[in-house]
């Protein structure tokens, strides 16, 4: 291993994420001098003391290796290339599973919600993830309660591909009743984190994890979440990278889909309700857009203002007379006939002595 994949091994368990003076360091000297450094823990940074003293990178890598786990750094075939636009990326990523990140992040859709969803949400989670998956996409979420799992489970039911992204180790199981999902999404998907193996899933590496989900993937699309949802704060990391957002809506007496109505509302979401919409949000302009949603048309749709009084003056039960007609709609005689003659010739009206009926209009 590369003096630069070990040193970044080594950050991911001496560093939290985003940390500022790290990530300066980084750029300035590179990683094996900012490990040496940390080490040293001369002035501010001997706020790394405590941790450089249980540091083992080959203990973290013999239990990546355990599990099934591998380290992959920027500039690998393997590496989100989306993770360069954020301000402060990860050092590293673990990552568990067969699937590679790299290409599943290429054509990938976030999918992210409330961990307390209703049945409504979890089950158009769980479609709209297995219609994107059955469309080439990969599903992205975190693997918590509620929204994330059930998006994971849409794409796992049609054996599609899906990433999770922890907030801590990719050995840890976390929430433990999500054990089999996360089971089942290592041995057909990927499992990724910025953190070292057993690191625990503390509240500040959740929202630190959200900026990955964001920005690995092609777009964010919040399915169901309250006004305090953390799934805002992934919308709002993905907003600020110029990714395209949808947002699903609720009932609007529901106080669990309130979070997405305001994220419509104020312009950073879209409205979608639909994988097609999804994929015309977040896919190539031109290639992946979906036709308009219209209603069911009728030929009488485009017909003339004249030609529709006469249709709408013909009842459907009996038929009537040219005098009958013109009286109800005000229209002159010859002109009554002149949209008499039209609709009879697309079988809008039936002639019967001297009497017209309604005909059957197509649907088209």
């Amino acid at each position: 291993m590369s003096d630069e994949r070990r040193a970044r091994a080594a950050l991911s368990r001496l560093a939290e994420p985003r940390d500022l003076v790290v990530h300066q360091l980084l750029g300035q000297v590179g990683a094996a001098e900012t490990v040496s450094r940390l080490c040293a823990g001369h002035g501010s940074l001997a706020r790394f003391a405590a941790r450089v003293r249980t540091l083992n990178t080959d203990r973290d890598l013999e239990i990546a290796a355990r599990v099934g786990a591998r380290l992959v750094i920027a500039g690998d075939d393997e590496w989100p290339v989306g993770l360069d636009d954020l301000a402060i990326p990860p050092w590293c990523l673990w990552v568990r599973g067969p699937l590679s990140l790299g290409a599943a992040a290429r054509r990938s859709v976030a999918v992210v919600g409330s961990r307390t969803a209703t049945a409504y949400g979890e089950q158009l989670a769980s479609e709209l993830s297995a219609s994107l998956v059955s469309r080439g996409w990969t599903v992205v979420s975190g693997a918590a309660f509620g929204i994330d799992a059930a998006a994971h489970r849409g794409a796992l039911a049609v054996d599609g591909s899906t990433v999770a992204v922890l907030a801590g180790g990719v050995d840890r199981v976390y929430p433990a009743a999500n054990g089999p999902l996360l089971a089942r999404i290592a041995a057909s998907g990927a499992i990724a984190s910025e953190v070292a193996p057993g690191s625990a899933p503390m509240k500040s590496r959740f929202l630190h994890r959200n900026r990955l989900i964001a920005a690995m993937t092609r777009g964010t699309v919040v399915v169901e979440a309250d006004l305090r949802s953390g799934s805002r704060n992934t919308v709002g990391h993905a907003s600020d990278l110029m990714r395209p957002v949808g947002a699903v809506p609720g009932p609007v007496t529901s106080m669990l889909s309130a979070g997405c109505h305001e994220e419509i509302r104020s312009g950073r979401a879209v409205l979608v309700t639909s994988a097609e919409e999804v994929v015309d949000l977040v896919g190539d302009l031109g290639v992946d857009a979906c036709e308009p949603l219209r209603g069911m048309s009728l030929v009488t749709d485009t017909l003339p203002i004249n030609d529709l009084a006469v249709f709408d003056a013909i009842p459907f039960r009996r038929p009537v007379d040219l005098d009958t007609i013109a009286r109800v709609t005000t229209l002159g005689p010859l002109v009554v006939r002149g949209c008499l003659a039209r609709l009879e010739s697309s079988g809008l009206v039936e002639a019967d002595s001297g009497t017209w009926r309604r005909g059957r209009p197509s649907r088209r």
